[in-house]
């Protein structure tokens, strides 16, 4: 349910409903006990941003998703198109992370049962709330970077085979 925007509940589990394939909308932190327990095969997220060296930026809670996968030997595997790699960045700490507004965490919207829709606080009064709204996954998590030219190795030169023309542009 990929807090804070459940964009997982919402918006993922709509776009799979839509196309037919089965899914089952869980916490956002499950993932981790569902892969001790044998219950997951492989990961796939999307990535915002790429390295050159293959460190992926996306969604906070991708980091810890990959670690989870790691330590339970669950392949990882990242798609992207070629417009998210930025080719100028060879370290993911270097990526700038955005800090969204805290109101994202400290509230959240829902369907009342008549269907209205209504926004609650979920914080105790003077509570603050931070709220970055990306992590960076090194590549050595990644099992593998799926383009639109192919699937490589989360590196540079797994970059680089897919698209060599950036051998010669750096």
């Amino acid at each position: 349910e990929t807090r804070p925007r459940n964009q997982g509940a919402s918006l993922t589990a709509w776009e799979l409903a839509k196309h037919g394939v089965p899914h089952t909308v869980i916490a956002d932190n499950a993932g981790g006990h569902l892969m001790q327990r044998g219950q997951v095969d492989f990961c796939i997220t999307g990535t915002d941003r790429t390295t050159r060296r293959g460190d992926v930026c996306n969604k906070i809670g991708t980091y810890l998703k990959a670690l989870a996968a790691h330590d339970n030997g669950i392949p990882f595997y990242v798609g992207l198109p070629y417009p998210t790699i930025d080719w100028t960045i060879e370290d993911g700490r270097d990526i700038p992370i955005e800090e969204r507004h805290a109101s994202e965490v400290s509230r959240i919207a829902g369907r009342t049962r008549t269907g209205e829709v209504v926004t609650v606080d979920v914080l105790p009064e003077g509570s603050p709330a931070a709220n970055p709204a990306f992590d960076v996954t090194p590549a050595r998590l990644v099992t593998a970077l799926i383009t639109e030219r192919g699937v490589c190795p989360a590196s540079e030169a797994g970059l680089l085979s897919l698209y060599p023309e950036q051998s010669r542009a750096a």
